[in-house]
């Protein structure tokens, strides 16, 4: 087995030294994974792949990728090019919502559990072994039931639910271990100290501390529902700990997975275990317009350079309510220990870094988006699944050909000559009856372009390898100057060709926008929600509003199309909190210069 390992490894490294000669240094959101078919609807008959609740981890200069449902993990030399890794033991049903963590050279591994699970570890999690470095965890004390209503049993909020649920594994500078957990609209997120002399059970004593809840009625991002605009309790989960300048940032995911809202938070203390403070800044991951929507649920990690990320996860919904893509956006904490996660055109086209200390904006390329509403025409047209579907930067909506055969094609019109420099296309399992990930899924297909719409260029091939590619993001290694932009169909295994959006990355030649003007910000009543105006630019794409609890920390993002209106009620606040807000427009040339940052009190 040793032999087989080092003999797969060696074979992974040839393997990615070929592909670095390749010279593509860049990404898009959501990340191009072969996402899995997930079995978990099979008794209702529906079909989807989907990826959620990321954990990356950096281990001996590669990166590591746990996430949901996902028959094992994926492997990246660079946080661009991604290879599934099946492991040679599983030895129970798929995980949900893993906590893993990287320690000197091994890889610690825990599912998400109501009842007693081990703990695993890998010391070459590139070769896909796995062994148990404990049998079980004991079990935590179980939820107190306290009486009935209508024959509905009541959980006592102060009570410790059976788990973990959601766990983060956390290893302190001085070698003590932690456990953070919790997924509940009624249970606060709980943290325990494990015991590193008995193979991370629970330290003898122990017992779980309640570590703090949700405030919907003070944070307003923390509130239910499409744009915090429903009444239900909302959900806290997803703990990940981060330890920044001797301070301990606890941080969490609220309010639900299937909605545009979802984000991280973090409370800050000076002990693992706390007590925790609700940062100012909150919330610190924030997606809620755009392409993909949606930022909640992932973890913190450090590159092989030491630049700090977070992974998230944005809301699909087209099959099913929890079909969900995975996200990674660039992080850091500023010079005040302010931490930060940069959503700002984050499913546009970024580089990765290539050394440390990277500036956030400089990691985004500037490609602009330009198939944006553009016209498109197709080979055939299934019932009312249009082809001017596939450039609404609407993730819900998809264009169906009549067959799922090889030659059929859809002609994007960039209506004017742009440098096109990437592609992102997105499939989608429209009536698909798949219902798990083999041999047979895989995604094939040829892009071209062309100056006048006759004679047509290849620029894109994906017909040499057979990897699943549901949202295929394609870096041209030359930019080409061009107008019309074509796919051509080879294979998909769903029963039916269905694309959401094919987006096309690159710059025009012209001026950027100017930046908007007579920006006006306006508190509500309820001081959880504020009003934002401005005036449209002429030839605006979309908006960027940029808000902060600072001047110069404007760290959070709302795109805002330009079609969508020249208003936003921005309902993501906190109760006695003031804040700035700047604004810049984009278009196919460029960004604006930001307006200068107004005062909302």
């Amino acid at each position: 087995m040793k032999h087989l390992g080092a003999l797969l490894a060696a074979l992974v490294a040839a393997s990615e030294a070929r592909g670095q000669s390749s010279g593509i240094r860049t990404y898009a959101n959501p990340i191009d994974i072969d996402y899995k078919y997930n079995f978990e609807q099979l008794n209702e008959g529906i079909s989807y792949r989907s990826g959620a609740d990321p954990v990356i981890v950096t281990h001996k200069g590669a990166y590591y990728l746990f996430e949901t449902i996902g028959d094992g993990w994926w492997r990246s030399p660079d946080l661009i090019r991604w290879t599934h890794v099946t492991p040679d033991k599983w030895p129970f049903e798929e995980v949900v919502a893993p906590a893993a963590l990287s320690v000197r050279d091994t890889v610690y591994l825990l599912q998400s559990t109501f009842w007693q699970r081990p703990i695993l570890i890998t010391t070459a999690p590139e070769t896909g072994h796995l062994e148990f470095y404990n049998r079980l965890l004991p079990p935590l004390p179980s939820a107190v039931i306290h009486g009935s209503d209508r024959g509905v049993k009541r959980v006592h909020p102060d009570s410790v639910p059976p788990g973990p649920w959601d766990p983060a594994l956390f290893r302190d500078d001085d070698g003590r271990w932690f456990l953070y957990w919790g997924s509940s609209n009624v249970y606060p997120l709980y943290g325990i100290e494990l015991d590193p002399a008995r193979r991370l059970a629970y330290k003898a004593g122990a017992r779980p501390t309640q570590l703090f809840r949700l405030h919907p009625d003070r944070h307003g991002w923390e509130r239910f529902g499409q744009d915090h605009r429903d009444t239900i309790a909302p959900y806290m989960e997803g703990a990940w700990m981060t330890k920044h300048g001797g301070r301990y940032y606890l941080q969490y995911a609220a309010p639900g997975t299937e909605y545009n809202v979802y984000a991280n938070g973090t409370y800050v203390g000076d002990a693992p275990l706390g007590p925790f403070t609700y940062a100012p800044y909150n919330p610190i991951a924030y997606r809620p317009g755009g392409f993909m929507t949606g930022a909640g649920h992932g973890n913190t990690f450090q590159d092989k350079f030491g630049n700090y990320w977070n992974t998230g996860t944005p809301w699909l919904g087209i099959n099913w309510t929890f079909e969900r893509r995975i996200a990674m956006f660039p992080a850091g904490f500023d010079a005040d220990g302010q931490m930060f996660v940069d959503t700002r055109f984050g499913d546009f086209p970024h580089r990765v870094p290539t050394g440390k200390g990277a500036d956030r904006n400089d990691l985004f390329t500037g490609w602009m988006l330009l198939s944006y509403r553009k016209p498109v025409t197709a080979s055939s047209v299934r019932d009312t699944f249009p082809p001017g579907r596939v450039t609404d930067e609407d993730r819900q909506t998809f264009w169906v050909a009549k067959a799922n055969r090889a030659g059929e094609w859809l002609t994007i019109d960039l209506q004017g000559e742009y440098d096109v420099k990437a592609v992102q296309v997105n499939f989608v399992d429209y009536k698909s009856d798949i219902f798990a990930s083999d041999s047979t899924v895989y995604t094939q297909f040829k892009m071209y372009h062309s100056p006048d719409g006759k004679a047509w260029t290849p620029i894109a091939d994906l017909t040499r390898e057979k990897r699943d590619r549901p949202n295929a993001y394609v870096e041209l290694p030359t930019p080409v100057r061009t107008r019309y932009v074509r796919y051509e169909h080879v294979y998909v295994a769903s029963p039916n060709l269905a694309i959401g959006d094919i987006r096309v990355f690159g710059n025009g030649r012209g001026r950027a926008p100017a930046t908007p003007r007579t920006l006006a910000v306006r508190r509500d009543a309820d001081a959880r929600n504020a009003f934002v105006t401005w005036e449209g630019v002429r030839g605006a794409v979309g908006y960027n509003v940029l808000w902060g609890i600072a001047p110069n920390k404007l760290y959070q993002t709302y795109q805002v199309f330009a079609d969508q209106g020249n208003a936003l009620e921005l309902r993501a606040l906190t109760v006695g909190q003031g804040y700035y807000v700047a604004i810049e427009a984009f278009d196919a040339n460029g960004v604006s210069k930001a307006s200068d940052p107004v005062r909302l009190p």
